[in-house]
């Protein structure tokens, strides 16, 4: 009786993770950014995905599968190097999250005004801004934050709005010509600084895959259906992706599409006027936003709530529901920080806030991921005889590439991303904000870290 249960259990076919994995790393907020790439980002798309997506999906699953702890990136970096260290991947895996909070807070304002022709206020768009922040705080509380139906829904209105602006823009191109250039030429990668600072984008779109890890143990053969699944489950979000960001294209030359309203206001150029669709869009959309948070909030959460129970991140960031169990002191700790950044925003040298903070949680999650990819190597060292039930084939060289070429350049993309190099006034007033905001949160994570350790002697 208890084989058939097993049996029964590990019925998790390929399909199943493909289509998971695609619901969960689809962030349909990040298409209009790596659409201001300009036809050049299909270059981009097709080399991060050989050169980074494949090894990064490939060892976060070894690494998952092996080490199956809660802890997950700040498991496997403790691990290997330590708890300090092990903290520091936990506080940048954490921190991004508040910081995404507040970006989507912003985002959701916007497209208000675009979808129902308003002109909000700033201290009414704060309002509605702080609104949407606790309204997901308070759902986050609770184990309805683990419901499938949140993420099931959310993936139907992803695909309804890539479908859209796709289909949309092959239409527009059909019927009135493209708005940029897609010939081959231009597909050709540009290395100006404004391009270059939104590949930061491309790997964000690629994280999240450890999730397909974690079903190893309901799958005949994880051995073979992991790499195929993420494998395929790459390919799709690519591919959902680069057909949004063509529709954009076809409506809008790449320089003048914003990081922000660009997805609206491409809807609103392919469909020619204000109607109902545009409202639907704009409605899915904004559901999207709030979902894509709560599904994401358990994970961020989790991490951070495991740190402080090893003494590596302060108390507060493990204080539990006492009937669900559910993280309470680290989501309420997600509202106050997001709370305070959009209050602070109006203060932001930057014209586009949007951009300002969905950057720099950008870089912050980057960063962890940073870390893990020279946990791998130590760990194949100093744990080489723990049973790996997935484990990522190739020959020594082969490993030690698609090691140290995601690290690298995972670390070139921060580069590009937060510090200025033409010292052009645009560029200065994009990047600096950034700049500042992650020396901010590299010194904080490193207070807390210090005092979590104080705290646990």
């Amino acid at each position: 009786m208890e084989a058939e249960t097993m049996q029964e259990k590990k019925q998790f076919r390929l399909f199943d993770a493909v289509l998971m994995s695609v619901v969960v790393v689809l962030v349909v907020e990040s298409a209009a950014p790596a659409a201001a790439i300009g036809p050049s980002q299909f270059f981009w798309w097709g080399a991060l995905l050989l050169f980074f997506f494949l090894p990064y999906g490939l060892i976060s699953a070894e690494l998952g599968t092996t080490y199956n702890d809660e802890g997950g990136i700040y498991d496997w970096v403790k691990r290997a190097f330590g708890r300090k260290w092990g903290g520091r991947a936990a506080w940048l895996y954490w921190i991004n999250f508040p910081i995404w909070m507040a970006s989507l807070a912003v985002l959701f304002n916007e497209v208000i005004e675009q979808i129902f022709r308003v002109k909000i206020g700033t201290g009414m768009g704060i309002g509605i801004e702080l609104l949407f922040i606790w309204g997901v705080t308070i759902i986050c509380c609770y184990p309805i934050a683990d419901s499938k139906w949140i993420l099931n829904l959310a993936a139907i209105a992803k695909v309804i709005i890539m479908l859209s602006v796709g289909g949309l823009g092959i239409y527009h191109a059909a019927t009135h010509g493209l708005a940029n250039d897609f010939s081959g030429t231009a597909m050709l990668p540009k290395f100006d600084a404004t391009s270059l600072g939104y590949i930061s984008v491309i790997l964000f779109n690629f994280l999240g895959f450890e999730v397909v890890a974690t079903m190893a143990g309901d799958m005949k053969n994880p051995k073979k259906q992991i790499p195929q699944a993420i494998i395929w489950g790459g390919v799709l979000i690519a591919v959902f992706y680069l057909f949004a960001a063509f529709g954009m294209g076809a409506a809008i030359p790449s320089s003048q599409l914003s990081t922000s309203g660009g997805l609206m206001d491409s809807i609103l150029l392919l469909v020619g006027h204000y109607n109902w669709f545009v409202v639907t869009i704009g409605v899915l959309f904004m559901y999207t936003l709030v979902s894509n948070l709560v599904s994401w909030s358990a994970g961020v959460n989790y991490v951070a709530l495991y740190a402080a129970k090893n003494n590596d991140l302060p108390k507060i960031f493990k204080k539990e529901s006492k009937k669900s169990h559910m993280p309470i002191g680290v989501t309420i700790l997600n509202g106050v920080i997001a709370t305070v950044l959009v209050i602070a925003a109006p203060f932001i040298p930057n014209p586009n806030i949007f951009w300002a903070f969905f950057s720099l949680n950008v870089v912050a999650l980057l960063g962890s991921y940073i870390l893990m990819f020279p946990s791998f190597l130590r760990l194949r060292k100093i744990d080489g005889d723990r049973e790996r039930p997935f484990k990522v084939p190739g020959r020594p060289l082969m490993i030690k590439l698609m090691t140290w070429i995601p690290m690298v350049l995972l670390i070139l993309t921060l580069i590009l991303t937060a510090f200025p190099l033409n010292g052009g006034q645009a560029e200065m007033s994009s990047k600096i904000p950034v700049l500042v905001g992650t020396v901010i949160t590299i010194i904080i994570g490193e207070i807390c870290i210090n005092y979590a350790e104080k705290q646990g002697k």
